[in-house]
């Protein structure tokens, strides 16, 4: 009887955090909504500078994104562990992290109230996140070949720039391709690189997978910020082509490593 008492509460939870999950997507999805209708086009009407006014939105942004993330801890949908955030508490870093889930640019801007990103165009078409994505003036990627501009642009104005080097969340195999156009962004538009490993455990919401998925326990992430490494070693006696493969070689390891380290 015991034994099926416990089976009977795992189900109970179980089913709880897919009503859960997806409570929270809704309120998501809900809530950029009404940033688009209502707190944004205030935001234009009484804020006339636009630097002020993207600057005021990324606040907006960083804000909901903590209140969101707190909703899904309060819900039992998950748990986190944040290590070395006071590394991100200054001005124009170019952050570089894995991608295991959905949730990753959550933490991250949650974590940095002046935050800059890389957004598919997709996204800056979408009902629910467009809004916000126009008003803070994140780069969309739809820029071509003046993305790799935009993003050394947004350094150089004292934003923290997001970017994910693998493009789109880690397969579950755990195989990671990465592009090397972040290589390029950092040899060209800064003097370091601050480094962070994000994990999942158990592994959700990862490429593919569907939201309503849910592992079968409250998944914990965990956030790691690692110490910044210069790039000038990378530059050191030969051509950038070769310096952006070195430094992304060089990324691959540390992400894997950062992974491998607590067996996820």
């Amino acid at each position: 009887m015991a034994g099926a008492g416990a089976g009977m509460l795992d189900r109970v939870n179980y089913l709880w955090r897919v009503v859960a999950t997806g409570l929270s997507f809704t309120a998501f999805g809900m809530g950029g909504l009404v940033q688009w209708l209502l707190i944004f086009p205030c935001l234009n009407l009484f804020v006339r500078d636009p630097q002020r006014r993207s600057r005021m939105a990324r606040a907006i942004i960083h804000r909901s994104f903590v209140l969101f993330i707190q909703l899904m801890r309060a819900l039992g949908v998950l748990t986190f562990d944040i290590r070395g955030a006071e590394r991100l508490q200054r001005s124009g870093l170019l952050i570089l992290a894995n991608h295991p889930t959905l949730l990753d640019v959550v933490f991250l801007v949650s974590l940095i109230p002046n935050a800059d990103c890389i957004v598919r165009s997709g996204l800056a078409r979408n009902l629910f996140t467009r809004g916000p994505i126009k008003a803070s003036g994140y780069v969309c990627n739809d820029s071509g070949s003046g993305l790799v501009e935009d993003c050394i642009s947004s350094l150089r104005s004292g934003k923290n720039l997001v970017i994910f080097p693998e493009g789109t969340r880690t397969p579950r195999d755990g195989h990671r391709q990465l592009h090397r156009g972040a290589a390029y962004i950092a040899l060209r538009g800064t003097s370091s690189v601050t480094p962070v490993v994000i994990r999942c455990s158990p592994p959700t919401l990862s490429k593919g997978e569907p939201w309503y998925r849910v592992p079968p326990r409250c998944f914990h992430v965990t956030v790691e910020v690692g110490v910044d490494f210069p790039v000038a070693p990378f530059l050191a006696g030969t051509t950038e082509a070769i310096a952006a493969r070195r430094l992304t070689d060089h990324l691959v390891a540390y992400f894997n490593a950062g992974c491998a380290s607590a067996g996820s």
